[in-house]
Order: structure tokens, then C-alpha cells, then sequence
């Protein structure tokens, strides 16, 4: 009997070597003689290169015949580097080809034995079948690379619903740019429960638009939407066939759609059912658990952004329908001119505030305006400014001054005891000679546009908010008196219209009178223009009040033609444009042998109101009617004190005004004009016998 080797002892105990764990593990070990050029490998190594013992010749290059050139190639130069660069050791990773027609991935691990004067000699290692680590390794990669897919369409899908505040926004963020893309989806139905229906408010996806027909429908188990919303049970479809069978009544659309599967899901939000959602997909096949996951992940989502959107409607529409109720239901008509007003409610929260306007009826013919805002944006300031509103309406039209009237409703608001004040301008106006009162209660001064479209800001002196005045025992609110030129525009506003975040309230008024300027001269024409350029841009944050007064324009007749024109003490350049207005309209309408001495007599009437009172002028010039065609000019103003004739001497510098008028008009005279006074001249032809001046004097 022979003597027993150490690994048949390890046989008969059931031990198992490091050879046989070697090739469990598919794991062979090489020894490659570099001066012979052979390599010796055990029969595991074999196997993993899938060659058969009595087939392999032992030459390197039988190892990889069944490599990619491309591969053998990589092989070869990983070998050589490490041989010619002094290393000790490498590694290589390729996929080798199978006599099966198979791929196995294969790696080996290499130590370099080199002699005493560093020649490689040999190469011995162990080479390993890492094919079903290759095939996990992707199988989780392509598992993570779905997983972060979805972790995306919830992180993208959630940022984007939490900007929306109301169902349209939620709805612009899954059918917008991007929206379905977000979704992962290729189409989308979304539909909402109202009074028993299932109105369909938002369709995106090609061919989708065939359930235009579709889009409001009682709630009955004859479409898959409607099922999904009744039951509370998503339905996932991966086959329209199979649907059609199900869902009769839709069998005829789902011919017409271009997609594969879809996902019919509730939306349900506080355990109520708010409507239901369809994704559909193109080249989805059935619904693994995850995917059946994310949908409904992305319904719960979608729901809630919906029950905000919903509630935050509600409310709105409830904060607005008040804040309406509190603003007047009809303005007044009015004669020689055109009012037009505007009332918008802030775009982000719920509650409203306390901007109102009015347009209040007075005794003879008058018109009383006014522009406020009450401290606050919640109901407490609606109701405090519609009882406001209503108060400062009663002491107007009582016929107080302007100034009374602030100061009455000033007491008021301080009796409410309620710890807000308010601001306004208020102004009474007489378009038929165009004078207007102003007071004004810590609030914005008006704007007027003149009749060349140039912008100007009145300064208006003001007193204390109403409420605050009364507290500090300060109800002085001192009145200014403007004027309006036929053609003119006075525009009232709260700050909601000038405000720019982040920016200086002058920056805003610049922007205001910029757009006044070029707007429209119809005063509902201009209304929109100021709230599509100002309001839309950057006052939607809060409410805003809008008045715009027009005087209406006296262009005159053909035979008569006519000119206003409004002169502001403080523009310097106000005089000189006068003149020149003058001039071109006396050649414009065919009378240029006169339009020297218009001009001459404008300046001197101008200047006279400029130097010697506290206001601006209105300039009027018109061509008297036949029979005899004269040129009639009028300088009003506020003062009441009559020019007086002098006679200056010969350095005298001033005094000549009127020996011009004796010398250059046919006639002229002071007229008395409410407030103030209005001096004329007429220059032309004498007037005949009988002839009397156009305004009876």
C-alpha cells in the first residue's frame, strides 16, 4: 500500500483545498515563462478562458484567439507597459468570447518576477470569472439609474408645483413647458369634481384633443377617469384593447390616440376626492411596482398642490367679491369730460385690502373724486373703507370744502376706534371751467397730463393721514387749487401702482408718469394701458385704485378753430412754447400776417401772470366767426387783483404791457372768471358797429 498524500487525507475527511476553492470560485491560476514563451495554466484557468486541457498548446496567444482585436490589442499594451516600466504587478479587466457564442467577463491579477538585474522573467497570477459580478454590477446601476429617474420627477415635479398658488398655476406647471417632461409621462388628463361633474380642465399630448368632447361629464362608471375618482382605485392599462372592452364608451377614442398604456389615478386630498389624472405613455410596457409606486407618489403630490390651489380660489374669491361690494356699483355721468376708474386686487395672498375710489355728484354741476387706501390688507380694512368710503361721500355731498371734508372724515375714522388710519386725495371739480380743489391726506398727489403729452406733478400740500390728524389734534388739510386745459388728464392712484419691489418709490412715480405720457388719451383707454404696463409688471403684490379724469378737449369748429393750453409757473420753458403754439396755429389755419403780433401779445399776458401771481395760466386762442375774422386771446389765472395802467418812464423796464395791447389789439378787457380773472384781446380788423365780442362782454 503507497503512502497517503496530504490531499488524499484532506479527500477522505471532506476537506476541501485551495484548488477546489479556487475553482468553485471559477478562479484558475497561470505561471507564464517569459524566456520560453509558454504559459502553464491549471485546469480552472482553462476553463474560465474556455479552453479544454487536451486543446490548449500552451502559447500565450491561444489564451485570447476569441478576443476582440480591439481587446487583444488593450491586453497586449497593459502587459508590455507594465513589463518595460519596471513594474511589479498589474491587472486587467476585458470580456472574452465563449465557444457558446456567449460573453464572459474576465480578470486577471499578475505579479512580475524579475532577476537581479531587473529583467521580467516570469509572470504568475490568477485569472477569475467575473461575469455574474459584471452582470450584477449593471443590474444595479440600471436599478439606481431608474431609482434616481424617479427621484427626479418627484424632486422636479414638487418644485415646481410649490410655486403654484391658484388651479390655473398648478395646471401651468403640468401642461407648461417641461410639464410632462417632469411628469415622465407623454400625455395628460386632469380633471376636477364640481357639482356632480368631472370637468376635464387641462388636456396636453398629441392627440389628446380628441376628448375635447369629453371635457364635462356627470360622474358614472363609463370612463376610466370617472371609475378611478369613484372607486378611489388607480387602474393601470397596458392594453387599449383590453380597455375598450372594458369602457365601451370610450372604445372609439382610444382608436385615435397615439399612445400604448396610461395610468388612470384619484386625486384624493384629506380624504376627500378632489378629481382624477391620466398619464399616458407611449412605449411603456406593464407597470412594475415601482413605477405603480411613483404614479401614485405623483397623484398624492399633485392632489395636494391642488386642495391649496382650490382653497386659496375660494378665498380669493370670497376677499374679492367683499372688496367689490365695498367700491361704488355705478359711477355718475358726467358732462364735459370722461372719468374711467379701476379697481385690482392683489395677485398673491388671500385677504384684501382697503383701496377705494369714488366719484361723488355735487351741487351745481360739480364732481367730487377721491383715491384712498385704509391701513391694512385683511376684511377689517374693507369694511373699515367702505364705511369710510360712505362717510366721506355724505360730508362731500353736503357741499362742504374740500378741506372740510377731510377733516369730518378724519373725526370719523378716529370714532371707530378701530387703531387704523387711512390716506386719500380728494378733489372737487369744475370741468365747465375747468378748476379744480385739491386736498390732500399723506396719500400721492395727482398727475396731469397736458394736452403736448408732457407730465407734470403738482404739489400738492398736504396734511396728516385721516384718523392720525384727529389724534394729534392736527385736522389742517389745505387746499390747492388746479387747473385743467380742455384736452387735459388728471390721474389719481394708490401706491400699489408705483411700488416696485426693491426699488425707490421716485423710481416708480418716474415710471407712472412715463407711461401716462405715452399712453392713450381716452381716459378708459389709458386706465388699461397704465394697468397692463404698471400693474401686471410689478404691482401685482398689492391692491391698487385707479381714477383718470379727462377734460373733454374744445378743438372748436372749422370756421372757429380753437387752442387750450396750460402754462405751469415753474416751467421755464412753458412761455416760450406758448409763443410758439401761437404762431404755428395762426399759420396752420391761414392767418400768418397776424402771427407776429400773437405772439408778442402772449408773451406779455403770460408774463404778467407768471411775475405778478401765485399760479400757473390758461392760454386760450380762437378765431372769432365771420363776418370778420379776428383772433381772440385769453389769459385766465387765479388772482383777482386787475391789472392797472401805468406810465413807466424812460428807464423803466416793466409797465408797457398794456399801452402794447392799446397799441397792437383792436380791442381788449378784463373779465371777472369765478376764483380769479381772465384778461383778453382781440387782434384783426376793427370790429364794425353793433359787433358784439364772442363771450357777450
Amino acid at each position: 500500500m503507497g503512502r497517503m498524500t496530504e490531499e488524499d487525507r484532506r479527500t477522505r475527511s471532506g476537506e476541501i483545498g485551495p484548488a477546489e476553492w479556487l475553482a468553485m470560485n471559477r478562479t484558475g491560476s497561470f505561471d507564464w515563462d517569459l524566456d520560453r514563451g509558454t504559459v502553464d495554466v491549471d485546469e480552472s484557468g482553462l476553463l474560465v478562458f474556455g479552453l479544454a486541457p487536451d486543446a490548449y498548446d500552451g502559447r500565450p496567444v491561444s489564451l485570447v484567439a476569441r478576443l476582440d482585436p480591439a481587446e487583444r490589442i488593450r491586453l497586449e499594451q497593459i502587459v508590455r507597459r507594465a513589463v518595460t516600466g519596471g513594474k511589479v504587478a498589474f491587472t486587467a479587466h476585458f470580456p472574452l468570447p465563449q465557444g457558446d457564442g456567449s460573453v464572459h467577463w474576465t480578470h486577471i491579477q499578475a505579479r512580475i518576477l524579475r532577476s537581479a538585474d531587473g529583467r521580467a522573467r516570469r509572470i504568475v497570477g490568477f485569472v477569475r470569472d467575473t461575469t455574474a459580478e459584471v452582470t450584477r454590477f449593471a443590474f444595479v446601476q440600471e436599478l439606481e439609474k431608474q431609482r434616481e429617474v424617479q427621484t427626479s420627477i418627484v424632486e422636479r415635479t414638487t418644485n415646481a408645483l410649490s410655486r403654484a398658488v391658484t388651479v390655473d398655476d398648478v395646471t401651468a406647471a403640468l401642461t407648461g413647458p417641461g410639464g410632462l417632461a417632469r411628469l415622465g409621462a407623454d400625455g395628460l388628463a386632469l380633471g376636477l369634481v364640481e357639482n356632480g361633474s368631472l370637468n376635464i380642465i387641462a388636456l396636453s399630448g398629441d392627440s389628446l384633443d380628441v376628448f375635447d368632447d369629453l371635457r364635462v361629464r356627470r360622474i358614472d362608471r363609463d370612463l376610466p377617469l370617472a371609475e378611478a375618482v369613484l372607486s378611489g382605485r388607480p387602474r393601470f392599462v397596458s392594453s387599449f384593447p383590453a380597455l375598450a372592452r372594458d369602457f365601451p364608451r370610450l372604445a372609439p377614442y382610444l382608436e385615435r390616440l397615439e399612445f400604448r398604456s396610461a395610468c388612470y389615478l384619484p386625486l384624493v386630498a384629506q380624504a376627500r376626492s378632489l378629481g382624477g389624472m391620466a398619464l399616458f405613455y407611449r412605449g411603456r410596457t406593464p407597470f412594475n411596482p415601482d413605477e405603480r409606486n411613483l404614479a401614485l407618489g405623483l397623484s398624492a403630490i399633485i392632489a395636494q398642490s391642488l386642495q391649496r390651489a382650490i382653497l386659496f380660489d375660494e378665498e380669493r374669491e370670497l376677499a374679492t367679491g367683499l372688496q367689490e361690494t365695498m367700491l361704488p356699483r355705478r359711477i355718475p355721468e358726467i358732462t364735459g369730460g370722461e372719468i374711467a376708474v379701476r379697481y385690482h386686487a392683489a395677485w398673491s395672498g388671500r385677504q384684501v385690502g382697503g383701496d377705494w375710489y369714488d366719484v361723488i355728484a355735487l351741487p351745481r354741476g360739480r364732481i367730487g373724486i377721491v383715491v384712498g387706501d385704509v391701513q391694512g390688507h385683511d376684511t377689517h380694512a374693507a369694511a373699515i373703507m367702505g364705511q369710510l368710503r360712505i362717510a366721506l361721500r355724505a360730508y362731500a355731498g353736503e357741499g362742504h370744502a374740500p378741506s372740510t371734508v377731510l377733516a369730518r372724515a378724519s373725526r370719523f375714522l378716529a370714532d371707530l376706534d378701530t387703531n387704523r388710519f387711512a390716506t386719500c386725495t380728494y378733489a372737487q371739480v369744475d370741468l365747465a371751467g375747468g378748476t379744480l380743489r385739491a386736498v390732500r391726506a399723506g396719500h400721492l398727489g395727482p398727475l396731469i397730463r397736458h394736452t403736448d403729452g408732457r407730465v407734470g406733478q403738482p404739489k400738492l400740500r398736504g396734511g396728516l393721514p385721516l384718523g392720525l390728524a384727529t389724534v394729534f389734534g392736527d385736522e389742517e388739510f389745505p387746499e390747492t387749487r388746479l387747473d385743467l386745459v380742455p384736452g387735459e388728464t388728471l390721474v389719481l392712484c394708490t401706491d400699489g401702482l408705483v411700488e416696485q419691489p426693491g426699488a425707490d418709490i421716485a423710481t416708480g412715480l418716474a415710471a407712472l408718469s412715463e407711461a401716462v405720457s405715452s399712453g392713450p388719451p381716452q381716459a378708459e383707454a389709458l386706465a388699461d394701458h397704465l394697468s397692463e404696463r404698471l400693474w401686471e409688471r410689478w404691482g401685482s403684490g398689492d391692491d391698487v385704485a385707479l381714477l383718470v379724469l379727462r377734460r373733454s378737449p374744445d378743438p372748436g369748429t372749422h370756421r372757429a378753430p380753437r387752442i387750450h393750453q396750460y402754462i405751469h409757473q415753474a416751467d421755464p420753458q412753458g412761455l416760450s412754447d406758448a409763443r410758439a403754439a401761437v404762431g404755428q396755429a395762426l399759420r396752420d389755419w391761414g392767418m400768418p400776417e397776424l402771427s407776429d403780433d400773437a405772439e408778442l401779445l402772449t408773451g406779455e399776458l403770460l408774463v404778467n401772470v407768471l411775475l405778478h401771481t401765485e399760479g400757473g395760466a390758461v392760454l386760450t386762442l380762437e378765431v372769432l366767426p365771420e363776418p370778420v375774422r379776428r383772433v381772440r386771446l385769453s389769459v385766465q389765472d387765479r388772482s383777482s387783483a386787475w391789472p392797472r395802467r401805468r406810465t413807466p418812464g424812460e428807464a423803466a423796464t416793466s409797465g408797457r404791457g398794456l399801452l402794447l395791447l392799446d397799441a397792437l389789439a383792436s380791442r381788449w378787457g378784463v373779465e371777472p372768471r369765478g376764483e380769479g380773472k381772465a384778461v383778453w384781446c382781440e387782434i384783426g380788423p376793427a370790429p364794425v358797429p353793433g359787433d358784439v365780442p364772442a363771450d357777450g362782454v
